[in-house]
This record gives C-alpha cells, structure tokens and sequence, in this order.
C-alpha cells in the first residue's frame, strides 16, 4: 500500500501544490488555523438519510456532520452510495426517474427537505461541479460565469460584473489563459480549463457550501493539480464536501473523510485519523487494496 502516514500525507501534499500554498500545508497548524467565529461557512448534516432509485436503496440510514468550513471527502468503491448522498444535499437525486428520499439534511439548521421548502432556492444557494466540465454551449466564456450569478438572483452590471468575472477567473486560475477571448465559444478550451470554468461558476455567487462530485476524474494531472489547490485554499470560508475515487486525492485535500460501503456509511473520521489508524477492518480492508 502506499505510504499514508502523516508526514507522508503533508509531504505529499506539499510536493503537489505551488511553494507559498506548500508553506501553509506542511504547518501543523493549517487545518485548525481558522477559528470557529472566523469561519462564515456553513454546517451540513444528514441524518438517517435514505435514497432509493424505485426499490433499491442506493444510500442507508446514513447520518453525517459536515463541518463548517472543512473538506470532506467521501471514498468507497464504485456504486457504493457516494454521489447519491451528494446529490440529496442540494435535492438533484430527486430529479432521477422513481427516485425517493427519507430522512433529513440540514444546511445552516434548516432540513431541505422540509414540507414547503423552494427547492430552486436550495440548488441556487449550493454550488455543484459535476464529474464531466458542463459549460453552456450557447453562451460565451464570461457569460457562462455570468449565469452562476444570474441563477442565484444577483443582479450586478457594468464595471462590478467585469470585477467579478475577472476576480473568480483568477481565482480559478484561467484568467491568464482566457483574459484575450471571453467573448469565445467554452467549447474551444480544453477539458481541463472547461471544469475550472464549471468551477468558477460556481463560485460566482460566493456560495457557502460546494459539492464537488468527482471533479478531476476526466482531467490530466496538471488540471487536477489546479483544482486542487483551490480546493485547499477553499477552507475557512466554503464547507466542501468531494467525492472521489482517488484515495491520494482525499489524503491531499480533505480534512475530514467518509468512508462508504453498499450505501452506509462504515465510518467518518479525520483524514490522517482514518487513512492511519481506521476504526472498522472493513476500512482497512478498502484502503490497503483488498477490495473495491
């Protein structure tokens, strides 16, 4: 297995990010250095969450704690529930055909899926980055980061619209490769500024909670890297929670992991915590190869 002791996870860690965020990440410090009053993101909880497709329940009784202001990354193998819960956070699970859900998720104390909940307002208030880069095709490079804050009713113009455009694109890192040609087709970058244009629309509207399901799992290593270093970055100010299949890509980024197994959670834990010293064997058996 690969080598996932702690100061192997913050080297690393380090090796893959830029020297001034590398700094930061091999500081013991990092992780807690945002205090609980600094932090405006907000908590996600589920609890005695089930999601069915028809009669096969794809997630079981699964209760989680999200904390503000942390990655958490969610691993097991495939079909194991993963992106379901995610997509029970922000309700998309119910937009698949014959698909129920029982239980409870709460954002900032408020259950989502609560009688007269605006089920529009929820998906406008939670950014959502896919698997696969979902640009609009018929609207250009800046109008696509426009639309994340037209979808969440922010109505700004003129030389505030172009600052906030800018500032998200630098952000994402595509400001430098797409300054000279906003008015162009998104189809014409690559796959890898695509997701990061995904991204920077997501973050448009400032959201204070982002789902990230499996962003990097089509993209090249250098894209990968990029998206996550902003992911890292993210802390203290959005409650991120990434699925993954890629058990190095949580040690790198995550706080927090959430291991799942046939739609349950088997345990949650810190990262270092739950990579070095897991509670159930079951966990052991995933992250040393033996299955999944």
């Amino acid at each position: 297995m690969t080598d996932v002791t702690p100061r192997a996870l913050d080297a690393r860690l380090a090796a893959r990010l830029t020297p001034a965020v590398a700094m930061r990440a091999v500081s013991p410090a990092t992780r807690d250095d945002a205090s609980d009053a600094a932090i405006s993101a907000v908590a996600v909880r589920t609890e005695q969450l089930d999601a069915m497709y028809g009669g096969v329940a794809a997630v079981r009784s699964a209760t989680l704690t999200f904390t503000p202001g942390r990655v958490t990354a969610i691993i097991g193998p495939s079909g194991c529930g993963k992106s379901t819960l995610l997509r029970c956070i922000n309700r998309l699970h119910e937009t698949q055909p014959a698909a129920r859900v029982r239980g409870a998720v709460f954002v900032d104390g408020r259950d989502v899926y609560a009688a007269g909940t605006d089920v529009v307002a929820v998906r406008r208030s939670i950014g959502f980055v896919a698997q696969r880069p979902t640009p609009f095709p018929s609207m250009n490079i800046r109008e696509n980061v426009v639309a994340g804050l037209r979808v969440a009713g922010i109505r700004v113009s003129g030389t505030e619209l172009e600052d906030r455009v800018e500032a998200v694109l630098q952000r994402t890192g595509l400001w430098d490769e797409v300054s000279d040609r906003l008015d162009s087709d998104p189809m014409s970058l690559s796959g890898g500024q695509q997701q990061r244009l995904c991204l920077a629309r997501a973050l448009a509207p400032e959201p204070r909670v982002l789902l990230l399901d499996e962003p990097t799992a089509a993209l090249d290593p250098g894209s990968t890297q990029r998206i996550e270093e902003l992911v890292y970055l993210l802390r203290g100010e959005v409650t991120t929670i990434i699925v993954t299949h890629n058990m190095q890509q949580a040690a790198r980024v995550s706080d927090i992991t959430a291991f799942m197994l046939e739609g349950e959670l088997i345990e949650q834990a810190p990262t270092r915590v739950l990579f070095t010293a897991p509670s159930d064997a079951r966990t052991e058996l995933y992250l040393t190869g033996r299955f999944g």
